[in-house]
């Protein structure tokens, strides 16, 4: 890997700015899919903890922080800004990804995939679900496991794609199975039909980093191996 290879503190910052936007394009779609079989707030609880990220991230940009401190920030926002069953789920996912990366301030894509690991392993731990229970895990898991076999040496975005389209076949598979968790589950063979929203932004939020990584490649030179 190369001496300008790697994710540093600052992509990360301007994946999370990308990641706010998102949300406020995404926000009625989401809380739209979360009013047919939940509250119908997903969406607009996901917007108040991204508002208020994007307002941190240029102190938070000037605070030299390492990947670890950033991710642990972000985590706590959301933990704390969003509501619902997202809140728990959302700032867990966040600040477990960034767990024992010490003094760091640049990971390598091997690096990132362990975070997104604990990430998964947080949101499994807190939400109780596993795949087929139609949550945000129905996405983040297959993805990411197919990311864990990912080899140092290879082009890291193809692969990274490759996951992408797993995490969206797992969204559509949440359409025609009965809810498990949440709210949700109260509806048992009524919530059939229905995409999951959790597992919906779980995937486009994704995408997110992908598109950054893309970015740096192609803008910047960095090599991704």
């Amino acid at each position: 890997m190369s001496e300008e290879s790697g994710l540093t503190t600052d992509f990360f910052i301007d994946t999370f700015a990308k990641m706010a936007d998102l949300v406020e394009e995404q926000r009625d779609y989401w809380s739209s899919l979360d009013s047919a079989i939940g509250d119908g707030d997903h969406g607009i609880n996901l917007s108040i903890g991204f508002r208020k990220i994007k307002t941190e991230l240029p102190q938070l940009k000037a605070a030299d922080l390492t990947v670890e401190e950033l991710f642990k920030t972000i985590g706590r926002f959301v933990l704390n800004k969003v509501g619902g069953a997202a809140g728990p789920l959302y700032g867990s996912f966040f600040m477990k990804m960034g767990l024992g990366l010490g003094p760091k301030k640049k990971v390598t894509p091997s690096e990132f995939i362990i975070m997104l690991s604990h990430g998964l392993e947080a949101v499994k731990y807190r939400g109780k679900a596993k795949v087929g229970d139609k949550t945000l895990i129905d996405a983040l898991e297959p993805g990411i496991l197919n990311l864990q076999d990912y080899s140092e040496g290879v082009d890291f975005l193809p692969h990274f794609s490759e996951s992408l389209k797993l995490m969206k076949a797992g969204v559509e598979s949440t359409r025609p199975i009965v809810a498990r968790k949440g709210r949700a589950a109260r509806l048992g063979e009524r919530s059939i039909g229905h995409l999951d929203p959790g597992a919906t932004s779980a995937w486009m939020l994704m995408t997110v980093f992908y598109e950054e990584l893309v970015k740096v490649v192609q803008e910047e030179g960095v090599e991704l191996k």
